[in-house]
This record gives structure tokens, sequence and C-alpha cells, in this order.
């Protein structure tokens, strides 16, 4: 097999053509392509005489910021797998990680000793720890290596561990040649015409998703601006778009709407706004579009596909209901890659049929590490099941109702929490809403809205507000109010812990 390009060359591609431009900035210091590509190189070679070998696995703990960054390339530049974590998890979860991964090196930023602890106590494979900053930047006086390792494309470079919807989670195998695709795909599909004169400001752990995004920004040679607030600061972020011309920017839309309601929110030189993760509130899509104009581009995806499943570029969004735009859908088919609809059965869904949403191509992961079973169930028939249902139009635009997880059936009929959330929020007292199916004495199940309401309202009559849009079996036996809603480090409403919280309060539907 001919190997494939490293990961790392992007790095060195870029440090190549655009030595002197900014390739990373956080506060007033920035970091030129061709300084972190120095810094990079002589962190490989201090890994490498300590030890860290091809094929390896190297945690890393650490927040947003340049050792982060830098320990992603210089791990592949030895041929090694990058396997980051969240800040916010804690040191259990932290050990799961570590013990799961079976990590040779633990990289952890000061600060996080009970972390370090943890996964060392937990992970017998670790012979080498390493702090993310004197002993990193000690790295950066080592002789530089010349070239990355010689990989191939079905070597691992990335563990992306899921979120831990269900379970603990699974380590997601994402390789160089699936990341070289993903690159080039996001590039395309999601921001094109990309280049050294743009800029994207990071709002969300590079652990994950963004960690994804900044990685095209490098193949691009488009610097990655870092907040200093390890929190979202809308009006820092707004600072930051302004000062630094940023162009686009990765976000869920959770984030998305803070921002896009803050008083600074303005368009300024903004091309590309991309949101993935969730589909985005009616009202709160339109409400951006208005503020930033028509620079919003949803994706969806999952990170055993690395966001690669569609795409709905600007164009298609619109403030009004055109009924020639696909308002409400996650857009068609990304480059070079097949979606569908299947049967529980692995036939193939007619147009407007609901079952689950499917997914093969390039993009798709190497499976999950070190589980099998796993891995078995998530690529059965040929496909990726991505655990989402929806149905596809007769134009090929994707509409998701909800995860198959999610769905609950209410005297004998399927809801589809999605839907009833989005009727929720056409009331402008309502915030935020989040729908759960809890069981009930007659109907078997039976729906429990909890409800964020808007500064001054108070809760309105839920059924009056939904009669003329949903049938009445789908309305919510129940409503609660909570100043907010659980969120996880991503940005997303996390509803095993609204259900952990409604049996915790002792909530009995009769």
């Amino acid at each position: 097999m001919i190997p494939a390009a490293n990961l790392a060359t992007l790095l060195l591609n870029s440090a190549t053509r655009h030595p002197d431009r900014p390739g990373l900035v956080r506060g007033d210091r920035t970091w030129t392509w061709s300084e972190l590509a120095a810094n990079v190189r002589s962190a490989a070679a201090g890994l490498r005489a300590a030890g860290v070998r091809h094929g390896d696995r190297v945690l890393v703990h650490g927040r947003n910021g340049p050792a982060l960054v830098e320990s992603m390339f210089a791990t592949w530049m030895l041929g090694a797998t990058w396997v980051p974590t969240n800040v916010r998890l804690t040191p259990p979860e932290i050990a799961w990680l570590a013990q799961s991964s079976g990590a040779t090196t633990h990289l952890f930023e000061p600060g996080y000793e009970a972390h370090a602890e943890a996964a060392r106590d937990a992970n017998p494979a670790c012979r080498l720890e390493l702090d993310l900053g004197p002993g990193w930047e000690a790295l950066h006086g080592h002789a530089p290596l010349d070239h990355p390792a010689d990989v191939l494309p079905d070597h691992p470079a990335w563990f992306f561990y899921t979120s831990g919807t269900t379970g603990r989670p699974k380590a997601g195998i994402l390789t160089h040649g699936q990341m070289g695709f993903v690159v080039v795909n996001h590039l395309n599909d999601l921001m094109p015409g990309t280049t050294e004169q743009d800029a994207s400001l990071v709002v969300a752990p590079l652990s994950h998703g963004a960690g994804v995004h900044a990685l095209t920004q490098v193949a691009a040679g488009a610097a990655s601006i870092l907040t200093e607030s390890d929190r979202l600061d809308p009006a820092e972020a707004w600072r930051l778009i302004e000062r630094h011309r940023v162009t686009n920017l990765f976000t869920v839309p959770t984030i998305l709407n803070t921002l896009a309601r803050h008083e600074a929110a303005a368009p300024h030189g903004l091309r590309y706004v991309i949101y993935a993760g969730a589909p985005m509130y009616r009202a709160d899509q339109v409400h951006a579009l208005q503020t930033l104009g028509p620079v919003l581009v949803q994706y969806f995806g999952l990170g055993e596909v690395t966001g690669a499943i569609t795409v709905l570029p600007p164009r298609l969004h619109g403030v009004d209901d055109d009924p020639a735009l696909p308002i409400g859908s996650c857009g068609h088919a990304r480059t070079g890659m097949d979606v569908a609809v299947l049967a529980p059965d692995g036939v193939r869904r007619a147009s407007g049929e609901t079952g689950e949403i499917v997914v093969r191509g390039p993009a798709v992961f190497a499976g999950y590490h070190d589980n099998p079973e796993a891995t078995a169930r998530a690529l059965r028939h040929g496909w990726f099941h991505t655990g989402d249902l929806g149905h596809m139009d007769p134009r090929g635009f994707l509409w998701i109702t909800g995860r198959e997880s999610d769905m609950f059936i209410s005297g004998g009929s399927n809801v589809y929490p999605r839907e009833v959330e989005e009727a929720l929020l056409l009331h402008p007292a309502i915030a935020e809403a989040c729908v759960l199916g809890l069981p009930h004495a007659k109907w078997g199940e039976a729906g429990v809205a909890v409800l964020v309401l808007a500064p001054g309202h108070d809760l309105p009559d839920l059924r009056a507000h939904l009669a003329p849009f949903l049938a009445r079996y789908k309305h919510p036996h129940h409503a609660v109010v909570w100043p907010e809603l659980p969120k996880s480090g991503y940005g997303k409403v996390v509803k095993r812990d609204i259900r952990a919280r409604l049996e915790a309060d002792g909530l009995v539907l009769t």
C-alpha cells in the first residue's frame, strides 16, 4: 500500500508557503507558521528522545493554547496517535480515557495534577509523563526533525472520543487517509475560497470538532484566533472578530444563538458561520440571519464521520419560509459521501419514509479502538449507522426527526421530541425547550417539557399554543420550568442529565 500524506505536512506546507504570516494568535502574542513548525519539529524530536515511538498513543489534557496545537502535530510527526481530552472532564473520566486508549504518553497542563494522578493509576501502559507547561517548552531546545514519519492511509492519527450519551465514551479511530479527505471536503463544502488571507475564531475545545475545523485552517494557511477566556465570553468574541477581521468560525447552535443575541453582534467581515452538533431552532436561525447576514452554514455529522455527512450552505438558508428552500432540513450529502435512510433490516426507505440515517464514504472512521462489537454494530449492512432518525425528500435533502434513543411511544403512537421542541420555541415566552418521554400508567409513555423562559415571561398555555401545530397526542403531558438546561462541554443539551434530575425530583406522570 502506498503511504498517505502525514497530516503533519499540512503545517509544514503552510510554513513553507507563508512563513511570516500569523498561524496562531492569543491575546497580544502571535505565532507565525514558521515559528509553529519549528516548535513542532523540535518537540517531536524531544518526544522521540524520551521514547515516543511510531504507533504509540499520546494522551493530551490541556486547554486551548499553542502547546495543545503543537502536541497534535508533534505526535503526528512521529507517526503516533493523538488522544486529546476535554478539560471539563473529571479525574475518573480522564482515568477511563487513559486506560481505554492504552496511551504510552501522558501530557497534562499544570493545574490538573489530580487528573494526571488518576490517569497514571488507571493506565499501566503509560511510560512517559510530561507537563504541557515548562516541560513542553523545554522540548523546543531539541534539534528539529526534518520530515514526518511515513504513515499508511489507515494509520490511526486521532482517537476521537464520543460524547458518551450511552455508556462510557468510545474511541473512534480517525486515520491519516480519512482525515486528509475530510480536510479537503471541509474546505470545499463548508468554507470554499478560504486562503491565508482569512482568519478563524476558536470558541470551542480543540479536543473535538473545533480541532478538526482548526486543521482545515492550517491547510489553507488561515490564522486561528484563540480566546483568552476559558469559557465563552460573547463580548470578547465580538472584539476579536472585529480586531482580527475574522472571516469564519465553527460552533454549535446554543453558542451561535448566544453570540447572535449579544448586543455587540454584527456582520463585520464574517463569511462563514458554521454550526453543527444539532439542528438549529428555526426562531434562533432567523434571528442569526437577520443579525449576521447570509453567512450560516449547517453541517450534520458525528465524530465517527468527522462531521462529513450533509451540508446546508448559505444560499439554502433564508429568513422567509420560502418553499423553494429546504427550511428545516440539514442539507444534502457532502461531496464524495453517500447518505441513505434505512429500515431496521437494512433496506433503503423510500423518499419521505422515516428510518435510521446512515452514511458511507471516505470520511467514515476505521472503527472503535479495542471494541469490535461496537464497531460491528455501527458498520452493519455496509453503512455507518448514526442513531439519528429522519427522512430524505425527493430533492435529496435530509430531514432529522430525532435520535433513535429519544423517540418515545405514547398510546401506541411515535413521538419525536425534536418536532415538539420546535413548536414550543415558536412561542416568544420560551427561550429553550427539551422534551423527553417518561413512564405513564395509562399511555405507556408521555412527554415532559423542560423549559427555560425568556426574561419577564410567565409559563404560557402550552396546549393552546401547540394546538395549531401538533396533534394532541404529541403535546407534553407535563411541563417544568428551570433557570437553565444542563449542557455538555461542547454546548449540547444533555438529555440523560435532565432525565436523571427529573427522576431524582420524583416526578411521576399519572
